[in-house]
């Protein structure tokens, strides 16, 4: 009965349950992308915490302030497609947009980051990329550049 356990005690049941889920979904889209990494929670008593598992490190534990910028940006998409999985609360979210990010990546974790973003689109989804990173261009096969012109203003040109 609801009524019968304290508000905090049903909060905090309710949250472990929603980071459960996000974790689960977090580790599935990490295992898409390159199968090294898993989030796992640890105890924390400001919410929820997160440690990293490194398969190529025999299974360590690591702290997420020790991943490099390519390493956090490849948890955190996975984090926010996990999110994204939750929020649409039954509905399809059909599209996706990520602002930057792809600089700190080397080149074949840009390539297997960009082939599951593609892989999404597989299944319906619009994925847009806003990137100044040169590289990811051979990637993309649909492009829309903004140049600025000399006179302050700026011109679509578009790349199929």
């Amino acid at each position: 009965k609801i009524d019968a356990e304290p508000e905090n005690v049903f909060r905090r049941r309710v949250q472990n349950a929603v980071a459960e889920k996000l974790l689960l979904l977090t580790n599935s889209f990490l295992d898409k992308i390159n199968g090294r990494y898993h989030v796992a929670s640890v105890q924390s008593d400001s919410g929820l915490a997160i440690e990293i598992i490194d398969s190529k490190q025999k299974q360590s534990r690591r702290a997420v302030k020790s991943l490099s910028g390519g390493e956090t940006f490849v948890v955190s998409l996975a984090m926010a497609l996990g999110l994204s999985e939750i929020a649409n609360n039954g509905r399809a979210i059909d599209s996706l947009f990520i602002d930057e990010g792809f600089g700190n990546l080397d080149a074949e974790t840009l390539y297997t980051v960009v082939t599951t973003l593609e892989n999404l689109t597989v299944h319906g989804k619009t994925v847009g990329i806003i990137s100044h990173v040169k590289g990811i261009h051979e990637y993309i096969k649909t492009q829309i550049e903004l140049i600025k012109e000399p006179n302050g203003m700026s011109r679509i040109v578009t790349q199929d």
